[in-house]
């Protein structure tokens, strides 16, 4: 699955088939610019799959564009991204090209920011190309790069003999989990969503990157990070120990520390002063999740908590009251999204969030007015009382 800030992607198990749906400025890779998923008879077998020529192994959602990865790690973006197709008939399928990653190289794993892609290669190095005002992309510059630049571009320096494991993004930001298991991250700084203790981008002047970009300073206690959710502006990883650490902006309690002050930009915000996110008392986090203002993770009872903002019910509580801003909305003050199984996978958009469920069907909530929740209809959900223990699965392939 991928959340998108309007649109919602999901890759069918069986074949790797794509499917899209909400807002489409030609992100929804269908030929055209009607928007799907908002109006009775839109999903299920009704919605067409994404022509791409070839199954696929991950999706990566932005803005308004959407990229996958291929089996036999080919990369194709469309909509107001890479090659910007998808808005009319015949631009999609083997008209699509593939972004030319260089000589023998393929993709491993994608993720998307507003504007900008990276793609983890097989020898694990990263490339990323796209809008690059802060330096998003590592390259030492703000110059824009295009798909068809990208063959020549060089990989991202993270340091001599340095390999990457995991890549994440946010709007202007990326992180790379390296090798040794210390984390780098570049690009826009304003909330010190890098992490590193000040407020300045990284990555937009030379001599910023390779050995001269510090790593994140996650406290020398901290074990093991396993992942990486990036949001708008604010970041959070998974730890091993299934504590869940987040800094960068904090305007509405996106970071689950019970306040709204904002954490990276200064030293003393980070290393052992780092807060973990109150989850309940005894859980441990599994899997997480960032969208542009808010934050979620799925526990080891198979429940999901979201916390910061709460606009058309993103955090699934039956009201619209932010948590996360204030010590009494989060820990065991926060319950788990009332969703009836365990889940298995979570995404966070714009103002939307989705989950895999145990049964290996789908449920989105939050934000509905271009079709993002794949209901049929364009109103939100999880903005008012009892709509969560009712609320419906997505059709996706003729399923309920």
């Amino acid at each position: 699955m991928a959340a998108g800030t309007d649109h919602t992607c999901v890759i069918i198990e069986a074949d790797g088939a794509v499917k899209c749906w909400g807002l489409n400025q030609g992100n929804l890779g269908l030929g055209d610019t009607e928007d799907r998923g908002d109006d009775p008879g839109e999903m299920g077998d009704a919605l067409p799959v994404v022509a791409l020529g070839a199954p696929a192994l991950a999706v990566a959602a932005t803005h308004l564009g959407t990229c996958a990865l291929l089996e036999g790690g080919a990369v194709k973006c469309w909509g107001d991204i890479g090659e910007a197709k998808g808005k009319s008939p015949g631009e999609m399928g083997a008209a699509l090209p593939a972004v030319d990653l260089g000589p023998g190289r393929s993709a491993t794993a994608i993720t998307t920011g507003d504007a900008h892609v990276c793609a983890l290669l097989d020898d694990a190095s990263v490339k990323c190309w796209g809008d690059n005002a802060y330096g998003q992309l590592g390259q030492g510059d703000t110059k824009d790069r295009r798909a068809s630049d990208v063959r020549s571009l060089p990989p991202v320096d993270l340091g001599a003999g340095r390999t990457v494991a995991r890549i994440a993004s946010g709007a202007e930001h990326t992180c790379a989990l390296l090798d040794d298991g210390t984390l780098k991250c570049w690009g826009s700084n304003t909330f010190g969503e890098l992490g590193l203790g000040d407020a300045a981008a990284r990555g937009d002047e030379p001599g910023e990157m390779g050995a001269s970009l510090p790593s994140v300073d996650l406290g020398a206690a901290t074990g093991k990070v396993l992942a990486i959710a990036l949001g708008g502006l604010h970041s959070c990883v998974l730890v091993d120990d299934g504590s869940v650490a987040c800094w960068g902006a904090n305007t509405d309690g996106q970071l689950g520390l019970g306040d709204t002050r904002h954490r990276g930009r200064r030293p003393a915000e980070m290393g052992a002063a780092l807060g973990r996110v109150a989850l309940g008392t005894g859980r441990r986090a599994t899997v997480i999740a960032a969208g542009n203002l808010h934050s979620c993770a799925i526990l080891d009872d198979g429940g999901v908590k979201c916390w910061g903002w709460n606009f058309d019910g993103v955090l699934g509580q039956g009201d619209e009251n932010d948590r996360g801003e204030t010590p009494g909305t989060i820990g065991d003050a926060l319950p788990p999204v009332v969703l009836g199984e365990r889940s298995l996978a979570v995404t966070a958009g714009g103002a939307h969030t989705c989950v895999e469920l145990a049964s290996r069907r789908m449920k989105c909530w939050g934000f509905g007015a271009m079709g993002q929740l794949g209901l049929g209809t364009s109103d939100s959900r999880g903005d008012e009382p009892n709509e969560m223990a009712f609320l419906p699965f997505v059709s996706i392939a003729g399923t309920p």
